[in-house]
């Protein structure tokens, strides 16, 4: 196919990935809007909507599609930036369900009971509300990734956190604002606005992704990824595909997002929703709903099924429905793993492109993102989760559990990291 495709946020190694899919099927890639750019939104979303469009008028062609994979304001600027175009994506609104927690949570309510109990809290409030109990989670209507997002047990620890979630809430919630105003909104919606905080019910079990798409109407569900969490931890360790969940379960969670995509109105779009689920007694709990594919699995389904799920967007972009071919790609089993640091400090060294290379050719069906370099400090990195610092992705290939697991040991001996301790009591975390 003849066309010109452009990606909010291109990073390097979704560009490879990328890329290598143009390359094969005949398409061109262009960056739109760097990275650095979309980061905090807080007060220049029509800014970058502008710097977008100037950019796509620009271009001595037409843009045949546009595609992003990450977070607000990503998520927000694609159907806005397609509608004026004229280009398949998914309805802005059917979107922004999905992006404010509150509001999804009514919508999936319509559709399905597999939900943690949940409420909207005052941001005065000293207690839970009626219903709800520890433990439990606090985090705003809109965040990105796990940010802000607390686990709490008790009334001190419920008022520390929502005390927390208010003083940054509106880092996110106030330009998500911005979008809510273009919309005749629920009563409950319009009354939380975008700086809310929720309050959720902590559910258990193993938590899965389910990663599926919608053209012309019909979700169609193509993976289930199980993820895996540190130890005594909520965050994660590493994600695996496929899901070794046993069928009737995998059955169940297919149904579930279908019907809950479909209650969304999402269409012309890859999306994937997160799960805690329970094998032993067959409870489920739907944790999240993102009208995107997850770039985290990208490399891992291009090496299970052989086409990453980047190319599923891309073709839903063109109008197109996605080519699937489960088991076609060259290994059994692929993982990404986070490896973490859970105390704050300065880098002193870091492993640099030689290094990955290294290790890349050393060990097949492996690869690396490394994310700090030397001197950078752990606290102030960028979209982290409440509780850890990512020093790397690490993404393994192979035959089977046991195989995955010893190539990412074999993988971190080829990644070297120093790391001093910053502040009093910080001992050796994670990573070091």
């Amino acid at each position: 196919m003849d066309a010109d495709v452009f990606v909010l946020g291109l990073d390097p190694h979704n560009r490879e990935l990328l890329e290598r899919q143009a390359r094969e099927h005949g398409y061109r890639i262009h960056g739109l809007l760097d990275m650095e750019r979309l980061r905090n939104p807080y007060g220049r979303l029509h800014e970058l909507l502008d710097e977008a469009r100037a950019h796509l008028d620009a271009f001595p062609g037409k843009a045949d599609a546009i595609i992003g994979f990450w977070d607000f304001p990503v998520c927000t600027l694609v159907p806005i930036l397609c509608a004026e175009r004229g280009l398949p994506s998914a309805p802005l609104e059917a979107v922004v369900k999905c992006e404010h927690k509150y509001w999804s949570r009514l919508e999936q309510r319509e559709v399905t009971d597999a939900l943690p109990r949940f409420a909207e809290v005052p941001f005065d409030a000293q207690e839970p509300p009626p219903g709800l109990r520890y433990p439990m989670w606090l985090k705003p209507v809109k965040s990105y990734s796990s940010a802000l997002a607390f686990r709490v047990t008790d009334d001190r620890g419920f008022r520390e956190a929502l005390g927390r979630v208010r003083e940054r809430a509106h880092e996110i919630g106030d330009p998500f604002e911005e979008v809510l105003r273009g919309f005749d909104l629920p009563e409950e919606v319009a009354r939380a606005g975008g700086t809310a905080c929720l309050a959720e019910e902590e559910a258990t079990g193993e938590q899965v992704t389910v990663e599926g798409y919608v053209h012309r109407g019909v979700p169609v569900v193509y993976a289930i990824i199980d993820s895996a969490l540190y130890p005594d931890s909520s965050s994660f360790l590493r994600y695996t595909t496929p899901s070794g969940l046993p069928g009737p379960m995998r059955d169940r969670l297919t149904e579930i997002s279908e019907a809950v995509v479909y209650r969304m109105g999402l269409d012309n779009t890859t999306f994937n929703i997160e799960y805690f689920c329970d094998p032993g007694t067959d409870d489920v709990r739907l944790l999240e709903v993102n009208p995107r594919h997850s770039q985290s699995h990208g490399w891992m389904t291009e090496q299970v099924d052989g086409v990453p799920n980047h190319d599923h967007m891309v073709r839903l972009a063109m109008g197109l429905e996605p080519r699937l071919e489960p088991g076609a790609g060259e290994y059994a089993t692929a993982a990404k793993w986070f490896l973490r640091r859970f105390t704050d400090g300065v880098v002193r060294t870091a492993p640099g492109p030689e290094d990955v290379a290294r290790m890349e050719r050393d060990l097949p069906g492996t690869t690396a993102k490394i994310a700090v370099s030397p001197g950078t400090r752990l606290s102030r990195l960028y979209g982290q989760d409440s509780y850890s610092y990512e020093l790397a992705q690490v993404f393994t290939a192979g035959r089977g559990e046991e195989n995955l697991r010893r190539t990412y040991e074999l993988c971190l001996a080829r990644l070297p990291f120093e790391i001093d301790d910053v502040g009093p009591g910080t001992g050796n975390g994670e990573g070091d």
